[in-house]
């Protein structure tokens, strides 16, 4: 049995199949996700699970060189953009539009779709070297 506490099996496995540069991404269940990448779809209903408590988890696996965030995110949900931040610590943090962050999208490894149901709660995360 796994003992790193990250419990769901395909976000382990994309994560631990990720090379340098390599993104994936976290969102609420709003993000339009494009069909050429791959869904992770944890939402159950309004709010589980919640953006934070999904980013905590995949940050206890990745290892994350820099963050992109909507620029809209710090305008429009300041308390999300504060729970980014404080999640990644002294990571880079690039902004960017909304409308240029779902087109990432179809970069990314995969999308975890969340439950949230807060505006711009989502995120990009790059994947860093742990040596």
């Amino acid at each position: 049995m796994k003992k790193t506490p990250l419990l769901n099996s395909t976000i382990s496995e994309m994560i631990a199949k990720m090379g340098h540069n390599d993104t994936i991404a976290i969102g609420d269940c709003g993000l339009p996700i494009p069909d050429c990448t791959k869904r992770i779809d944890l939402a159950l209903v309004k709010g589980i699970p919640t953006f934070e408590d999904t980013l905590k988890a995949v940050l206890l696996e990745q290892q994350v060189e820099e963050v992109i965030v909507a620029k809209e995110t710090k305008e429009v949900s300041p308390h999300v953009f504060e729970i980014i931040k404080n999640e990644v610590g002294d990571v880079k943090i690039t902004f960017i539009s909304h409308e240029e962050l779902k087109e990432e999208l179809k970069n990314c490894k995969g999308v975890i779709r969340t439950g949230e149901q807060t505006s711009y709660a989502n995120v990009i995360l790059k994947s860093g070297v742990v040596f």
